[in-house]
């Protein structure tokens, strides 16, 4: 069922939870959660962090018409932008209208990495390390069965030699199947739990003990076909290709781009109680990782002159554990989402930057930012 946005924004509050509500079979103590009375206490908050002293509220929101290999989302989003919320809608609905999103991805892997210094022979211990790869995993493996018997645990084992120009160092990666967890904690215990067995073999001393954010191993992938006459034609193609090889060519045009995109991405994040920073800090090191800062989003014509458009980046979320456990807000966005897994979930965050991308584009390469802004300022009022 594709919501009709004018239409949407023109309803009150109250009225947009109650199509969510009946939509996603939400109960009373649902919608009160929603509207401020069952959110997070203070009382939960302080069982969250150190030194808590109060609570601080945004506005909970949804993008509607997010339609992904042919499933309608409802996404919650926490923030203050409206701009961001508008463009976010406007880029689903315009997708929504060719056909939606297609999404496919790499798995839930996650890389937890051990430094080891003060090796004699370093190529010959990376040898020796994997050889010895099967102990390596097991020994990782016995440190989180919870994770093992949910199907998941450390799948494979990559060494590399690396130099800082001074002394060489050993670096493994201990390639670890979260499931349907962000897996930070459980990666870091294993990276913990193996450091002696590295040490005996290698003869060296295991620093750094930690995962990475860089979770090139846990990439998702959307992309939408728009027909040129909902863009302006040739030229509003033309428009929106030109636009992205700005942003390939100039990494200040491309840092915006991507903050565009993360306008989508981040607010439902939040609202899912997932890692800001981790995300962030994933998809900026991943738009660098040829050397040089690139779009994350890439625009084509094709060969029928339509508009073809992709993002790929790495997305570590998770739909059970942390923040997703305990706050109320956190809980009730999943269910509202109707997401079945961490992987799904990642495809409809990514899926949300790129409707952001795609409604700022469109604005961009018609009236402008800062008009179309105004004249949706003009009609809220």
């Amino acid at each position: 069922m594709l919501i009709d946005n004018t239409k949407f924004e023109s309803l009150s509050p109250v009225e947009r939870l109650d199509i969510i509500a009946q939509s996603r079979n939400l109960s009373d103590e649902d919608k009160k959660t929603v509207s401020g009375d069952g959110a997070l206490s203070l009382e939960k908050a302080n069982t969250m962090v150190e030194n808590c002293i109060g609570t601080f509220q945004l506005p909970y929101s949804v993008i509607t018409n997010v339609l992904i290999d042919g499933k309608e989302y409802f996404v919650p989003v926490v923030g203050e932008e409206p701009y961001v919320f508008h463009s976010s809608c406007q880029g689903a609905e315009l997708a929504a209208a060719n056909g939606g999103f297609v999404s496919c991805d790499t798995g839930s892997i996650m890389i937890g990495q051990i430094q080891i210094l003060d090796v004699a022979n370093p190529q010959t211990a990376r040898l020796r390390l994997l050889e010895r790869k099967t102990e390596i995993m097991k020994a990782a493996n016995e440190r989180d069965p919870v994770l093992v018997s949910a199907g998941g645990g450390c799948i494979d084992v990559e060494v590399r030699v690396l130099s800082d120009g001074k002394r060489d160092m050993i670096v493994t990666h201990l390639l670890v199947d979260a499931c349907d967890a962000m897996g930070a904690q459980a990666v870091n215990a294993m990276t913990e739990a193996v450091s002696p067995l590295l040490e005996a073999i290698t003869g060296g001393r295991t620093a750094i003990k930690v995962l990475s954010n860089l979770a090139d191993k846990r990439l998702v992938r959307i992309r939408t076909r728009i027909k040129k006459e909902y863009v302006g034609g040739t030229s509003g193609v033309d428009k929106i290709v030109s636009a992205y090889h700005f942003a390939k060519a100039d990494p200040y045009r491309a840092t915006t781009n991507n903050k565009g995109i993360m306008n989508g991405i981040i607010p439902a994040v939040i609202a899912t109680g997932n890692d800001t920073r981790a995300v962030e800090a994933g998809a900026h090191s991943y738009a660098a990782r040829s050397g040089k800062y690139s779009p994350l989003s890439i625009w084509e014509k094709n060969a029928e002159g339509d508009l073809e458009g992709l993002l790929e980046l790495p997305m570590a979320v998770g739909i059970i554990g942390g923040t997703t456990k305990i706050h109320p807000l956190a809980q009730l966005s999943l269910k509202i989402l109707n997401v079945g897994s961490a992987i799904e979930l990642a495809k409809v965050l990514a899926t949300v930057g790129m409707c952001a991308n795609l409604g700022v584009l469109r604005s961009l390469t018609t009236v402008g930012l800062f008009s179309d802004f105004d004249n949706q300022h003009k009609r809220s009022k």
